[in-house]
């Protein structure tokens, strides 16, 4: 499974950005996917999280109200609509993969939990 994160960029305070990840090879209608995020000097953090068809989602709290996970299952690919974007939202930002049988979404809040990952794309968010 590859992942090939795209659409960061430079935004001001409360502007908007659309994140895509698009996967080739598996099955990708079978994987739960995530979002992550890693500011310079700190752990990679969760985001969000999106079941199999795109029903279920699950938030950080930090991005709860303002970010929207989605998927398009015939594109093979996800989704990460930020909205209201803040300084603090500066950060590498990495879809990952998470194959194994189990679709669930509110446990898949660690990296430990994914199999894939894709490189990164930078979003940074100024003042």
């Amino acid at each position: 499974v590859q992942l090939q994160a795209s659409g960061g960029g430079l935004v001001q305070a409360g502007g908007s950005l659309r994140l895509s990840c698009a996967a080739s090879g598996g099955t990708f209608s079978s994987y739960v996917m995530g979002w992550f995020r890693q500011a310079p000097g700190k752990d990679r953090e969760f985001v969000a999280t999106i079941s199999w068809r795109g029903g279920r989602t699950f938030y950080a709290d930090s991005v709860k109200g303002r970010f929207t996970i989605s998927r398009d299952n015939a594109k093979n690919t996800v989704y990460l609509q930020m909205t209201s974007l803040k300084p603090e939202d500066t950060a590498v930002y990495y879809c990952a993969a998470d194959i194994s049988p189990t679709n669930m979404v509110k446990a898949r809040t660690s990296t430990s939990a994914y199999d894939y990952w894709g490189q990164g794309t930078q979003v940074t968010v100024s003042s």
